[in-house]
């Protein structure tokens, strides 16, 4: 007779996903992940069958969360554009409670992506929805005279998450909220 699961397994993903996203896949240990999930090793590996099984489950419950929020706020058109953008960049420098700094798809795209041609296909299939939504918000910006028109609308949705990927490396190695402000501000001056 099998015995019920004790835990919650989307919690024991959401714990698996901060350890992570703090210290990448590699130097995550399953040690560290029982005692970040408070499960024993058996119940790490009868439930999610290996490390990298559980790595999955945290990159995508990532993706979910992080998507969500970015795309709900390109798609504000309530919002000048450049506002929108701002919070988009202030997100990397103002991480919500409790959530490690930096990225853990950018983290991921650096440790795992020279070696996994797979994995950076699934990021690329991540970030698309969020660029042409961008790119589709920078159009609509320009149509309403917020925005010079001879601008490239996916070249600056481009720019704008590449500005991103760099604020979110410079938190992780622990750049200063002011130096980050600058580095916005910057940004901000193409829009």
């Amino acid at each position: 007779m099998v015995r019920p699961r004790m835990f919650d397994e989307e919690q024991a993903v959401d714990a698996a996903m901060r350890v992570f996203w703090a210290s990448g896949y590699e130097a995550t240990s399953t040690q560290a992940l029982c005692a970040a999930t408070g499960l024993g090793r058996s119940s790490i590996y009868n439930t999610f069958t290996s490390k990298r099984a559980l790595f999955d489950l945290a990159l995508h419950r990532y993706m979910e969360q992080t998507s969500a929020v970015q795309l709900e706020l390109i798609r504000r058109d309530d919002l000048p554009i450049r506002e929108r953008v701002r919070r988009i960049l202030w997100n990397a420098v103002e991480p919500g409670p409790g959530d490690p700094p930096g990225c853990l798809v950018i983290n991921t795209a650096v440790e795992l992506g020279p070696t996994d041609p797979e994995l950076v296909e699934l990021l690329d299939r991540d970030h698309a929805p969020k660029l042409a939504a961008l790119a589709e918000a920078i159009r609509a910006a320009q149509s309403a005279g917020e925005l010079a028109a001879d601008r490239d609308p996916t070249a600056l949705a481009d720019y704008v998450y590449v500005v991103l990927g760099g604020l979110r490396v410079a938190a992780r190695r622990g750049a200063s909220p002011a130096a980050q402000q600058s580095v916005i501000e910057a940004a901000l001056q193409a829009f």
